[in-house]
């Protein structure tokens, strides 16, 4: 059975350069970015835990990161401002066999 996933906003600042191409890199990996520093995932509880569990070998006391979870409802209520199709509400789908 495939695991329940959820949007979530990650934006980050961190002071090192080789720290941020480091998270960059990662992150592009579970997800896209909508912004230099700000990325959006669909996640279930096992990548997020992982990915948290990731981002805690590179980042330091003084990076800082933000998880946010994302309701349906407020994925659905995203502006998409300049770059038309950046923020697509597209589900996964599933095919049972």
């Amino acid at each position: 059975m495939a695991e329940l996933k959820h949007w979530y906003l990650i934006a980050y600042d961190i002071r090192d350069p080789k720290r941020w191409r480091q998270v960059y890199k990662l992150l592009k990996g579970y997800g896209e970015s909508v912004q230099l520093s700000i990325f959006r995932c669909r996640l279930s509880q096992r990548e997020r835990e992982k990915l948290r569990w990731e981002l805690e070998q590179i980042l330091t006391s003084e990076d800082e990161l933000l998880l946010a979870g994302l309701c349906t409802r407020c994925v659905e209520r995203v502006q998409q401002c300049n770059r038309p199709g950046t923020w697509s509400n597209a589900q996964e789908s599933y095919r049972v066999i």
